[in-house]
C-alpha cells in the first residue's frame, strides 16, 4: 500500500520515509513513530493499518541519523543494535525529523502522531515541543517520566501503558498521573510491546481495545 519517501529536516538532513496513502479523501494525517526497531515490516503494517482507516501515514526513519535504512528484529540483537542507535542520536535531531514528517504531511487536513515504545515517549515530547499537531497518541513511552515529565502536551493526548510492564512500573504511571491529572491514560493487562504482533509480549486484546480507543480519538480530533 506503501512507498518509501524522502524527507529534508530544517537542517537539511535528508531522511527516509514509509507513507501509506488511503483510497479516496483522507481524513487527515497520522505520524507513526516507530520503536528502537526501525522502520521495519510491522512499522509500515502498523502505517497501512492507519491508511486502510482514511489516513494518510507516515512512518519516518528516525534512525537515519545513525544509520541509513536500519530494520530489526525483536531478538535480544535487535534489542541491542537499537539501543545504540538511539543513544547515538541527539534529541534535536530527531525532533527535526518529526517535524519533517509533520510538514510533509499537513496539506491534508490536521496531523496527528502516535508512537510506540521509544516512539511513544516521542510522540509525548512532539505534543509540547513540535508545530502543526492537533492530537498525540503515545504507547509505552519508558522515557516519559525520566526525560519529559515537566513538557506540557499543548495538544490532545492519551497515553497506553501496560500493567505488567518490567520496564516501566505502575508507579511511572501513577507519576503522570499525578503530574497531568486530567490526561486520558489506559493501562491494560499486558506487557511492554502488547501491540505489536511481531513480539512475545503481543496481547490480542489489549491491542484491540487500545487501536479502538486510539482510532476513536482521531476521529475526534482530527476533524
Amino acid at each position: 500500500m506503501g512507498q518509501m519517501i524522502e524527507l529534508t529536516a530544517a537542517d537539511g538532513f535528508k531522511l527516509g520515509a514509509y507513507r501509506a496513502d488511503p483510497d479516496g479523501t483522507p481524513k487527515g494525517a497520522i505520524v507513526v513513530v516507530q520503536e528502537i526497531f526501525g522502520v521495519n515490516g510491522h512499522i509500515r503494517n502498523v502505517a497501512d493499518g492507519f491508511a486502510a482507516e482514511g489516513y494518510v501515514a507516515i512512518a519516518p526513519a528516525i534512525f537515519d541519523r545513525a544509520q541509513p535504512g536500519i530494520e530489526l528484529g525483536y531478538d535480544q540483537a535487535g534489542v541491542d543494535a537499537g539501543i545504540k542507535a538511539r543513544s547515538a542520536i541527539p534529541l534535536d535531531g530527531t525532533l527535526a525529523d518529526l517535524q519533517a514528517a509533520i510538514d510533509a504531511v499537513e496539506d491534508v487536513g490536521k496531523v496527528g502522531i502516535v508512537g510506540y515504545c521509544w516512539g511513544g515517549t516521542l510522540a509525548f515530547a512532539a505534543a509540547g515541543r513540535l508545530a502543526g499537531l492537533s492530537a498525540a497518541v503515545g504507547y509505552y513511552g519508558g522515557q516519559i517520566v525520566s526525560s519529559f515529565l515537566d513538557v506540557e502536551p499543548q495538544i490532545p493526548i492519551i497515553l497506553h501503558f501496560g500493567e505488567t510492564d518490567h520496564g516501566i512500573p505502575l508507579t511511572d504511571v501513577q507519576k503522570i498521573i499525578d503530574r497531568y491529572p486530567t490526561l486520558p491514560i489506559h493501562t491494560y493487562q499486558a506487557g511492554h510491546g502488547f501491540n505489536c504482533d511481531q513480539r512475545g509480549s503481543y496481547d490480542k486484546p489489549s491491542a484491540e481495545l487500545a487501536l479502538t480507543r486510539t482510532l476513536e480519538f482521531f476521529r475526534q480530533h482530527l476533524v
